[in-house]
């Protein structure tokens, strides 16, 4: 009998906590945001450069990333204005994880080994733990070194 309010009173705990931690309204990215990702997803560049264009949110480190990235891989690619978008999403956030991993690869694009490392070292601070970009930039800067 212990064991089944013991197990009853576990129960209960749990699922107040799981309602509890519900009741918060969940943080949704605005429809620019969402719109523009899944243009990218689909490899449509062009028109992701025009969502963001049309949002025009020059405050947001993700829309300057995003941005970025869209003119990085559009064809043909826009390699001046994607560096012109990641420097200013890093001038909003230092730490930016996407725009730190994007603009190495940039770099690298544009034969700067070094520049590209530097900001692989900036991802390894920001990345306590690790995290996919550092792995990708990493991975990318291998790459690039075999080559040569």
């Amino acid at each position: 009998m212990k064991k089944l309010i013991l197990t009853a009173a576990l129960l209960f705990s749990i699922i107040g906590l799981s309602q509890a931690a519900d009741t918060a309204p969940a943080k949704q990215d605005p429809a620019w945001l969402t719109q523009a990702r899944a243009s990218i997803k689909a490899e449509k560049y062009d028109q992701a450069i025009q969502q963001l264009q049309s949002a025009n949110e020059t405050s947001s480190a993700d829309w300057n990333n995003l941005l970025g990235y869209s003119l990085r891989k559009k064809q043909p690619p826009d390699l001046v204005g994607a560096e012109k978008y990641y420097q200013a999403a890093l001038k909003i956030d230092p730490d930016h994880r996407g725009a730190l991993e994007y603009y190495g690869k940039l770099k690298l694009i544009n034969n700067d080994l070094p520049g590209a490392e530097a900001l692989l070292a900036r991802l390894d601070k920001a990345c306590t733990f690790g995290c996919e970009e550092y792995s990708d930039l990493k991975e990318a800067i291998k790459k690039y070194k075999s080559r040569k």
